[in-house]
């Protein structure tokens, strides 16, 4: 299914309202910074920096569309609040194209004769495990046979919330209770992925960063579990992050990049924000694939992820 045909109308509705606090403080803060001005000069420069800042498009990212911003208007000479837009939105939209990942255009994942194993990594509260289930809920519909395994052994609630998710997907789940270890909910959950000839794997983690090394040593762990029974499995490292946490957000990745090789990240929560910069931010800085964004509670609210869609949506302002 290519972007065009998954894109469709009901998923720009469901963008355009998942970026609507970020898109009206975005603007207040940029007509605020601009109203009456015929021309650019160093005080509105900053008062542009200062509403990207807030916006959460990180410091360093935010230097670097100024940098660009200032070039462009000092060889185009400004004239008003539409011509800034679209030079700002040029710029952002050309620093997220030069990170040099692709943007996903289908749910389905490609084809193999093993299962598609993806491990699921990130902390507790920022919609990990709801983002599992709405994967499988989309997964299942796309006509792919899924299994989740529940890994998240630390908490008694992260297993029952991935059982509830499995039972309203109706997928199956391997779950092995609280204190369980999760290399051995991961060993039987791919076990039986094979034996059934299941599709798609999705595999939780615990939510927990209590120290780097010890995260680092159980993911480590999984992950060779995992390739022992699948060759190259996890295939998929997933990082969910929550976009209302802004520059938590970015510290989160730093540590989650540092413990194991994340692939896809998915941004969580980004109806709920008026944080919605933090997209470009991660975008630019980690140079990982954003690949899903979460803009509504709804079960079919988890879209993929379009450089372009986003842009021309945050800038949207009908």
């Amino acid at each position: 299914m290519a972007f065009l045909d998954y894109f469709k109308k009901d998923k720009k509705e469901d963008l355009d309202k998942g970026l609507d606090k970020t898109k009206q403080s975005f603007f207040n803060k940029l007509s605020k910074a601009v109203a009456g001005k015929s021309t650019i000069d160093m005080a509105v420069l900053d008062d542009i920096e200062e509403a990207l800042i807030t916006s959460d498009i990180s410091l360093s990212t935010t230097i670097k569309i100024m940098d660009r911003l200032e070039g462009r208007v000092k060889s185009e000479k400004y004239f008003g609040e539409d011509e800034l837009y679209q030079i700002l939105k040029s710029e952002i939209e050309g620093l997220m194209f030069e990170n040099h990942t692709n943007d996903i255009d289908t749910i389905v994942p490609p084809k193999s004769e093993n299962p598609y194993v993806i491990m699921v990594v990130g902390v507790n509260g920022v919609g990990k495990t709801t983002t599992i289930g709405k994967l499988a809920n989309q997964f299942k519909n796309a006509g792919l046979q899924v299994i989740l395994g529940a890994g998240d052994t630390f908490r008694a609630a992260a297993v029952n919330q991935l059982k509830i998710w499995a039972e309203r997907s109706g997928v199956a789940i391997v779950d092995k209770g609280q204190d369980a270890d999760p290399s051995s909910v991961a060993f039987d959950t791919l076990n039986s992925a094979k034996a059934k000839n299941c599709d798609v794997v999705i595999i939780d983690t615990a939510g927990r960063l209590h120290n780097k090394i010890g995260l680092m040593q159980e993911l480590s762990k999984i992950k060779n579990v995992m390739n022992k029974v699948i060759p190259g499995a996890p295939h998929e490292v997933l990082l969910v992050l929550d976009a209302s946490t802004g520059q938590n957000a970015i510290n989160q990745a730093k540590e989650f990049t540092v413990a194991t090789q994340v692939n896809a990240i998915a941004l969580t929560k980004l109806d709920g924000t008026a944080k919605g910069g933090i997209v470009i931010s991660i975008s630019d800085q980690f140079k990982i694939p954003i690949k899903y964004l979460g803009v509504g509670e709804g079960i079919e609210q988890l879209q993929l992820f379009n450089k372009k869609a986003f842009i021309d949506s945050l800038f949207d302002r009908n």
